[in-house]
């Protein structure tokens, strides 16, 4: 069986200049889509539909074939799904007398899947000789039966009807139809439906309901932060093309701490004789002496040595090593002279010169505000930002999982 995933992702975007190539926390857009194809047990082959060289570059890069140019008529704004399709399925045909019996539709502006979407989709075409296709849709938010239209008078008038049920708009929730709202999920769609129905959905649709955590439609930049929000969460499992997420270690041996960004909101007031002082949380404080109790060595690795750093660091009884250059050399002396797993080790930063001891570590963390090319490559986002309770966070799940 011959399951094609086609992806379009035309270059003429609006709202987001080169949406589909842009990094969503680091990673080009559309890369999320193929490595959601790419990671399927069912899908043989995966083929991005673009206009634009440049995000036919891109899509090479990360594993998609491109092997046609999509002709200009069909990339335009108004341009709906049908006649991309049906030009990729004539290409394909023409010139490679190639046809899938399944085409699957993964549309980039909904990049976070679960990494078994597309084969649970695909399991329902297949399990449903009748279908002529599979939709992805969440539970609605707000039930369309309590929806209003506006007519020419001025008025306001239901929606929608319901037999045995005179005025649903009165009706309680739990007396109204659940209804669903289709996400962009995936389609998973039989050829014949396209070709012979002359349609992408047919008659006959079966749904793969999606949890609607992961319904996140990128259309404006507030979607676009929305979504990097998710992904820096990282307590929602997706088709990621990043790096393998790595637990917590259920034993730590040592916990290093960045400290500006981290321990601080990363300003610092400066007063006329140039004395510093800077913001720190009190919640902090206490889980890491939650975190002592607990009998878990901590240290701190700051870039500056500044009697701040020394100040605060002997409040809490923690170890400060300053003055850092090379913060991945010196954490790399400390491991060895300490005689230290790696993997036993968690290392929370915030910033660039943090990402040397990401490798190095068994856990790497950062502060919810952490810099985004800093995300990109951590195993834990925390929801909380440097010195707003950040450390409070992280030692709390680290006692949590030793439970």
């Amino acid at each position: 069986m011959h399951i094609l995933a086609l992806i379009p992702a035309r270059g003429g975007s609006k709202s987001i200049p080169h949406k589909n190539i842009r990094p969503l926390v680091g990673i080009p857009l559309i890369a999320y889509s193929i490595v959601a194809a790419k990671g399927s047990k069912w899908v043989t082959r995966t083929i991005v539909s673009t206009d634009d060289e440049e995000i036919a570059n891109v899509a090479r890069e990360f594993g998609a074939e491109t092997p046609f140019m999509r002709p200009a008529e069909f990339a335009q704004d108004d341009t709906t799904d049908f006649p991309v399709f049906l030009h990729a399925l004539n290409w394909l045909k023409e010139h490679e007398n190639y046809q899938p019996d399944i085409v699957v539709q993964l549309r980039p502006t909904s990049p976070l899947r679960p990494p078994d979407c597309v084969d649970q989709a695909i399991q329902i075409l297949l399990d449903h000789s009748e279908a002529d296709s599979v939709r992805g849709v969440i539970p609605s938010s707000q039930n369309p039966f309590k929806m209003w239209q506006i007519t020419d008078q001025g008025r306001i008038s239901p929606l929608l009807s319901l037999p045995g049920i005179p005025e649903p708009f009165n009706a309680p929730r739990q007396a109204l139809p659940q209804t669903f709202w289709q996400t962009g999920h995936i389609d998973a769609i039989r050829l014949t439906t396209i070709l012979q129905k002359n349609s992408l959905s047919g008659e006959i649709v079966y749904p793969l309901q999606i949890d609607p955590r992961y319904a996140v439609d990128i259309d404006t930049l507030r979607d676009w932060q929305r979504a990097e929000w998710f992904i820096g969460l990282g307590d929602l499992p997706i088709a990621h093309p990043g790096l393998n997420k790595r637990p917590l270690p259920e034993q730590i041996d040592l916990l290093v701490f960045d400290f500006d960004g981290v321990m601080t909101d990363d300003r610092v007031w400066v007063d006329q004789d140039g004395r510093e002082s800077v913001a720190v949380s009190r919640s902090d404080g206490l889980g890491i002496a939650m975190l002592r109790k607990a009998g878990i060595p901590m240290v701190v690795l700051s870039t500056e040595t500044n009697p701040v750093v020394t100040a605060r660091c002997r409040k809490l009884g923690l170890t400060a090593i300053q003055g850092v250059g090379d913060k991945g050399a010196a954490l790399k002396t400390l491991l060895q002279e300490r005689k230290l797993d790696p993997l036993h080790v968690v290392y929370l930063g915030n910033d660039v010169n943090d990402l040397p001891c990401f490798p190095m570590v068994g856990c790497a963390v950062v502060v919810a505000d952490a810099h985004l090319g800093v995300i990109t490559h951590a195993d834990l986002v925390l929801t909380r930002k440097g010195g707003h309770g950040a450390v409070r966070e992280l030692s709390d799940k680290i006692i949590q999982n030793q439970i």
